[in-house]
C-alpha cells in the first residue's frame, strides 16, 4: 500500500455543501490507499487548521466522495502533544481598584470578567484587594504608643467599603461568575465583625462559593489593618478545571505554605498581588518551576489620578504618577512565561494551559514525591480553624 505521513488538522465543512454539519472529527495522521484506487492519496477535504494538511472525516469532501466508505482502510494514530481535553484558556486581570468605592469595584469585576470570558477564558483571576482597594501609602495614624483620631476615621472608612461574604456583596460576585460561566478568583478586603482580612474568594461557574483564603501573614504595616488567616485557609480546591489554590502577595515567600500546596496537588496556582517590583517575575517563575504548576499572577495597575481627592499619598519611587505599576504574568510548569509581564495600564492577559504538561514537567522534579526526602525533612500543617472563643454546652444535670 502507498502511505502518506502528515500532521493532524481540524476538518471543516466544504463551503459549497450546505448540508454539511459543522463538527469536530477525529483527525488522521496516516492515510492508506486501497490497491487499485485512482483517487489522489490524501485528497484535501477543505481548508484545514494547518493550511495544506489532509484528513479524512466522513463528510462530503471536495473530490465528491464520501470518505466513510473507505474508513475501514484507515487507522488512527494519536499525535503526541495534541491539544487534549485537559487544555483550556485562563486569564489574569490587571486593573486598579476604585478605592473605598465597593459598588464601582464590583462593576469593574463584572466588566473585566466579561472581557475575559469573551476571549474564551474559563478561569479568571483578579489582583489582591481589588474590592475595595489597597490603600498604599496610608499609615492610619499609627505611632508607637498611640493612634491619631484621623487614623481611626480612615480605618472606619476602609471597614465600611469591605466585603461581607455571606451578604449582598458575595451575592453580586456569585452572580458575576454564574452570568459569565467562569471560575472566578477575586481579591477582596473581607469584613467579619470589627476585623478586616485580605482574602481571595473563588466561585464556580454555577455561582457557588467554593473557596475562601485569608492571607496568613500580612506584611509590615498591613498588620495594623488586617487580621491573619489560620490553618483552614491552607486549602486546595478540586474543580473540573484542575486543583486551584491562592497565595496572596508575600505569602508566596513562605516556603512552608508553598510546600503544603504542592503536597495537595495544586495545578493552578493563583498569586494575586500589588507587588510591582522587578523581582516579582523571578518569584513567579521560581514557584512554577519548583511546584511544577501553572502560576497566574494578577497585579493591580493604579494611577495617582484615580485616587480620591482627599487621599494623602507620598510616592516612594521615581514614577510618582504610578501608585501600582502592574506586571501581571502567566507562567508554565517549567518556568516558561506564557503571557506578560504586562506593562503599566489596565489589560487582560490570556494563555492556553494544558494540565498534561504538569506530568511531563514532574518527570524530573516532584518536590513532594520522588524529589522529596521525608527521612530528613518533614512539614506538619495544622489545617483546622481556631476560634478565640469556644462555647462548651454544660453537660451537668
Amino acid at each position: 500500500m502507498d502511505r502518506l505521513e502528515q500532521r493532524p488538522a481540524r476538518c471543516r465543512s466544504v463551503p459549497d455543501d450546505p448540508g454539511a454539519v459543522r463538527r469536530r472529527s477525529r483527525p488522521l495522521v496516516r492515510l492508506y490507499r486501497r490497491p487499485g484506487c485512482r483517487r489522489q492519496l490524501g485528497a484535501p477535504c477543505g481548508p484545514g487548521r494547518h493550511g495544506g494538511a489532509r484528513v479524512l472525516c466522513g463528510r462530503r469532501h471536495a473530490h465528491g466522495h464520501r470518505a466513510r466508505r473507505w474508513r475501514r482502510f484507515f487507522r488512527f494514530v494519536p499525535k503526541a502533544g495534541r491539544r487534549g481535553m485537559s487544555a483550556f484558556t485562563v486569564a489574569v486581570v490587571q486593573a486598579g481598584s476604585v478605592l473605598f468605592d465597593k459598588a464601582a469595584c464590583l462593576d469593574k469585576v463584572d466588566a473585566f470578567t466579561g472581557q475575559a470570558a469573551e476571549r474564551g477564558a474559563r478561569l479568571v483571576v483578579f489582583p489582591e484587594a481589588f474590592v475595595s482597594g489597597y490603600p498604599k501609602g496610608l499609615d492610619f495614624g499609627a505611632r508607637l504608643g498611640f493612634r491619631l483620631p484621623e487614623g481611626r476615621q480612615q480605618y472606619r472608612r476602609y471597614h465600611e467599603s469591605a466585603v461581607e461574604v455571606a451578604g449582598p456583596d458575595g451575592a453580586v460576585l456569585s452572580g458575576i461568575a454564574e452570568r459569565h460561566g467562569v471560575h472566578l478568583v477575586v481579591g477582596v478586603i473581607e469584613r467579619e465583625g470589627g476585623t478586616l482580612y485580605c482574602s481571595t474568594l473563588t466561585y464556580s461557574p454555577e455561582g457557588m462559593l467554593i473557596g475562601r483564603h485569608r492571607k496568613l501573614m500580612p506584611t509590615a504595616v498591613e498588620r495594623l489593618v488586617w487580621g491573619c488567616g489560620d490553618g483552614s485557609d491552607v486549602s486546595v480546591i478540586d474543580t473540573p478545571l484542575g486543583k486551584i489554590a491562592s497565595a496572596i502577595c508575600w505569602e508566596n515567600y513562605m516556603p512552608q505554605l508553598r510546600l503544603a500546596y504542592y503536597a495537595r496537588g495544586v495545578q493552578l496556582y493563583c498569586a494575586p498581588t500589588v507587588d510591582d517590583r522587578d523581582t516579582w517575575l523571578a518569584t513567579m517563575r521560581h514557584i512554577a518551576a519548583e511546584g511544577r504548576c501553572f502560576v497566574l499572577s494578577a497585579v493591580q495597575s493604579l494611577d495617582r489620578s484615580a485616587l480620591p481627592e482627599d487621599y494623602a499619598y507620598s510616592p516612594p519611587h521615581d514614577t510618582p504618577e504610578q501608585v501600582i505599576k502592574g506586571g501581571s504574568v502567566i507562567v508554565g510548569p517549567l518556568g516558561t512565561v506564557l503571557a506578560g509581564p504586562a506593562a503599566p495600564g489596565e489589560t487582560v492577559l490570556t494563555a492556553e494551559v494544558d494540565l498534561a504538561h504538569i506530568v511531563e514537567a514532574q518527570f524530573d522534579m516532584d518536590v513532594v514525591g520522588h524529589y522529596a526526602r521525608p527521612d530528613v525533612f518533614q512539614l506538619t500543617v495544622h489545617d483546622r480553624s481556631l476560634k478565640p472563643v469556644v462555647f462548651v454546652p454544660n453537660s451537668t444535670p
